[in-house]
């Protein structure tokens, strides 16, 4: 299984050796100056050059800062430096404890179905300042939402999700709930049940729900929602197989929402916390919702289905409903929702949909002083029409028209969005495409450290 090794970020050492952010063309002296030029080294961003000693060994590395420094390209140095220890110099202050975060972030390792050769590890000597368990935990956080993501569907299905979800209150003395298959339909979740209806029984849909402090109601309370699609066919209206392919990582939200839910009660963040999944399989089976069904939904609007590939929405529906049922003052939901995000912003840069300004600037200004970028997109009113049907309250799928199929499946979760307190949507990718050094292909976490970040910002004790 995925480690983030405690030992990535050490207290001291008296062996460590330095890592010297060098700015582009900035001059050398001594041994390293005819080192680097005899190997063009010229601090160009990500570069990175091991200056020998008179031994042989590893006397120091040369780090290339670009023209400005970001402490997340640090990601890369611990599948790059040799194995020992290590200290960063020229980083002070909040950048040094930013770099030491993705240190430890770049030493995610997914090795639960390949055995990985034994090797020596990097280790970096923590900054003075930095909250080294704080570090940690986020990275450990970003770690379970990658490995959950990584995981097949064959071995992350509604039961797995269950069990990591159960793992996460009972360390935290937190509740759980879970209402499972038929019994969704007697506590009013329609439209988990019909999505995930059509699954094998041991993949039944299922609603979980934790609980922390909500006893303390003189707290603000922050909701958390995630998508927990385990594999996504399509359901009748089936993908192609080029689409099918990575569906495992359908059910991203939910990791997302789970990991930040832990790293919340972790720091005994000031707040009162309900984080809810809806964890289902869209199959194919006689008794999967069909193109032109009408499902009910917990809010009580009626729901035209014209594709069952928009099914993230509808669970979303009913998660979102409950959510508002606790009257959350903030309510935050992750969703690998729509492909249209990846055509507007590409992989690597997330859509995040408000209509508060000041929580969109928070989060925003927050992802930025992380490194965890998000982008914000309109919940353009003109394209609501686009959800209308002549026979239900609201269709699935947005008329061809509109074009903006993000926004669209914004605005029609918010038909559904807590109306009490502030809610955000972030259409999340959960995915990096292509392999580079501390960005292996494969899961990936979007938007929750910057989320995280402004949250602590916000509930500061």
């Amino acid at each position: 299984m995925s480690v983030v090794h405690s030992d990535l970020l050490i207290a001291a050492s008296e062996t460590a050796r330095p890592v010297r952010v060098i700015a582009q063309g900035q001059g050398l002296t001594g041994k390293s100056a005819a080192w680097a030029e005899a190997n063009g080294f010229t601090g160009k961003a990500g570069q990175l050059l091991i200056v020998p000693g008179d031994d042989g060994a590893a006397l120091e590395a040369l780090f290339g800062a670009g023209e400005a420094f970001e402490p997340m390209s640090v990601r890369s140095l611990p599948t790059r430096l040799p194995a020992g220890d290590w200290r960063l110099d020229g980083v002070d202050g909040e950048a040094a404890s930013q770099t030491a975060l993705a240190f430890a972030l770049g030493g995610y390792l997914f090795d639960r179905y390949k055995a990985r050769p034994e090797r020596g590890r990097a280790r970096l000597v923590a900054p003075t300042g930095l909250d080294r368990t704080e570090a940690l935990n986020i990275a450990a956080a970003a770690a379970l939402a990658r490995e959950m993501v990584d995981t097949p569907a064959a071995d992350m299905g509604p039961l797995q999700i269950e069990t990591i979800a159960r793992e996460i209150a009972l360390s935290a003395g937190a509740t759980l709930t879970v209402i499972t298959g038929d019994a969704l339909l007697e506590e009013n979740y329609p439209a988990v049940h019909a999505v995930g209806r059509a699954a094998a029984p041991h993949r039944a849909p299922r609603v979980l729900e934790i609980g922390w402090k909500l006893d303390q109601t003189d707290l603000p309370l922050v909701a958390l929602v995630g998508k927990g699609v385990v594999f996504d066919t399509g359901g009748l209206d089936l993908k192609p197989a080029a689409g099918m392919r990575n569906m495992k990582k359908d059910m991203g939200g939910s990791a997302h929402a789970l990991a930040l839910g832990r790293l919340i009660m972790q720091a005994d963040l000031p707040v009162r916390l309900v984080v809810l999944v809806a964890a289902v399989e869209n199959a194919v089976s006689a008794d999967a919702f069909r193109p032109g069904d009408i499902l009910n939904s917990r809010k009580g609007l009626t729901i035209e289905i014209g594709n069952t590939d928009a099914e993230g929405r509808l669970i979303l529906a009913d998660v979102l409903t409950r959510a508002g049922e606790h009257n959350p003052d903030l309510t935050l939901d992750f969703a690998t929702l729509t492909g249209a995000a990846r055509m507007a912003l590409g992989p690597e840069l997330p859509p995040l949909y408000t209509d508060d300004e000041a929580l969109a600037e928070g989060i925003l200004l927050a992802g930025r002083a992380v490194g965890d970028p998000l982008w914000r997109m309109p919940l353009w009113a003109g394209y609501r029409a686009s959800l209308d049907s002549e026979i239900a309250d609201v269709r699935n799928d947005s008329a061809a028209w509109a074009q903006a199929g993000s926004v669209t499946a914004a605005l029609f979760l918010q038909k559904f969005a807590p109306t009490t307190g502030s809610w955000a949507h972030m259409d999340i990718f959960a995915w990096n495409p292509r392999a580079r050094p501390g960005h292996p292909e494969g899961g990936e976490a979007q938007g929750l450290r910057a989320c995280y970040r402004y949250l602590r910002e916000r509930f500061a004790k």
